[in-house]
């Protein structure tokens, strides 16, 4: 039985414990904060409860995989975990609206047809047709195996290329320019703003980001009744069902590191915590940089997308037919507002709580949004706003970075092939044996969906070794 220290209490990081202990490795988890769930955290006031964090559960089939892998209950048993239908609302700057249902080809395109015009769902299915080609040549690479040594092969773009005019582009188009070309108008609109929402600039992205919404509408998405804190809560007992210890208010100052190889933690008040191989499953910046080994992926700059997110407790119910998650469009911001029907997160049913996030740069690397002029454009969203609202709080950068430890409160995103590959993360194994990453600042990148796989692939190259290849 070997001894694992894993640094944070993340999704991530939990789910590597889990998968760790489930094959016999004795597992502790060391986190800074007072609780665990990371980014996934909770805040309550007056009867109204709110996801600090991620909104919604793409790719569900990451944590059914993980809680039939770790024990006898599945994730059903453990959640109570609903699908959003219809999948989202978009309103654009100029009024115009666009409903999507869940994982449904025709109901979309049909949408997209009575919103735009005859032949824009057709176009719409087409670009994710090519989406699913790119998906399905990068599914393995990108989600489901250790990051080659090769990873320079990702660096190309996998969207197929299109011809325009009879001649094929020299260079890879980015996002927006394939949804500008492919679709127009108000559709590219749309596309482009489910890549925004992810902490992605369309303009500077490969149109291999088409997998992303692809993923969306062909998986769906997800809530947990109860808020998605409830996915974290499960996740914590399943870890301790299989004997992982947590240490709580507990920094890492550094990695321990003795013949050549990671022997355990300094924590911050000098204790040292003896280990046979460590997990670095938060961002790895806050350890003063991680050896990485050589023809390596360097890890992300400094300078990542943030989010600042307004909790707003309303007055009155949540009207028959609101839609779960709407994309509010104008030029300077694109919001995203959370109605969910849900009577865990209300004092009663004569109130609503809804959730309104921006997309910002990371604290100490540009303004951020003015709340009240978000709560202007959130009004879009949900009718009557201002005078329903009875209190707000704002949730900004800096409350992130001292939740999760990342540098200005950076919300990683998913990797993505192409662009040369600067948009791949560090491999899980680095320079140093024994030292390992995991979590949203590992391959493959962050997001619930991928930040858990982060646990398969960790525990895989720990028990199996350097020759694990990823599940089959």
């Amino acid at each position: 039985m070997a001894r694992i220290a894993v640094i944070g209490a993340g999704m991530g990081a939990m789910a590597t414990a889990a998968r760790l202990a489930v094959a016999g490795q004795q597992v502790t988890v060391y986190e800074q904060g007072p609780t665990y769930g990371g980014a996934l955290g909770r805040r309550t006031r007056d009867g109204f409860a709110f996801d600090t964090g991620p909104g919604l559960l793409h790719l569900p089939a990451v944590y059914r995989d993980l809680f039939v892998k770790t024990g006898k209950r599945p994730l059903e048993a453990c959640v109570d975990m609903v699908q959003v239908d219809p999948a989202v609302r978009h309103v654009l700057a100029d009024g115009t609206e666009a409903v999507l249902p869940a994982v449904s080809r025709g109901g979309a395109a049909a949408a997209l047809d009575r919103a735009f015009g005859a032949g824009t769902g057709d176009r719409w299915n087409d670009v994710l047709n090519r989406a699913r080609d790119a998906w399905d040549a990068t599914r393995r690479p990108l989600l489901e195996e250790p990051l080659r040594p090769d990873w320079q092969v990702l660096g190309r773009d996998p969207y197929p290329a299109v011809r325009k005019s009879g001649l094929l582009r020299r260079r890879p188009p980015t996002l927006a320019e394939t949804a500008a070309r492919e679709l127009g108008g108000p559709a590219g609109e749309l596309l482009a703003a489910r890549v925004r929402a992810y902490g992605l600039d369309p303009a500077a992205v490969p149109a291999s980001a088409a997998v992303l919404p692809y993923m969306e509408q062909t998986f769906g998405s997800w809530y947990v009744r109860g808020g998605m804190r409830a996915l974290a809560a499960a996740l914590y007992e399943r870890c301790l069902e299989r004997k992982v210890s947590f240490v709580f208010d507990a920094p890492v100052r550094e990695v321990l590191a003795r013949g050549g190889r990671a022997a355990g933690l300094l924590l911050a008040g000098g204790t040292e915590a003896a280990a046979d191989s460590v997990v670095c499953a938060a961002d790895p910046r806050g350890l003063g940089g991680v050896p990485l080994p050589p023809g390596g992926v360097p890890a992300r700059g400094p300078g990542e997308a943030s989010r600042l997110t307004l909790f707003l407790a309303l007055r009155g119910e949540r009207p028959d037919g609101t839609v779960h998650r709407t994309l509010v469009h104008s030029p300077g911001a694109l919001l995203t507002v959370l109605r969910p029907d849900d009577p865990a997160v209300v004092p009663d049913a004569g109130h609503e709580a809804v959730t309104v996030t921006a997309v910002c740069p990371a604290a100490g690397r540009g303004p951020a949004p003015d709340p009240e002029a978000l709560l202007d454009l959130a009004a879009r969203a949900v009718p009557g706003l201002r005078g329903r609202l009875l209190w707000h709080e704002v949730h900004a950068p800096a409350d992130i970075a001292a939740a999760t430890g990342a540098a200005g409160g950076a919300v990683p995103p998913p990797a993505l092939a192409g662009a040369d590959g600067r948009l791949l993360y560090p491999a899980n194994t680095t320079g140093l044996p024994g030292l390992y990453l995991a979590g949203g600042w590992a391959h493959p990148g962050g997001g619930l969906p991928h930040a858990g796989m982060t646990g398969a692939l960790v525990a895989g190259l720990i028990v199996e070794g350097a020759g694990f290849r990823g599940s089959q």
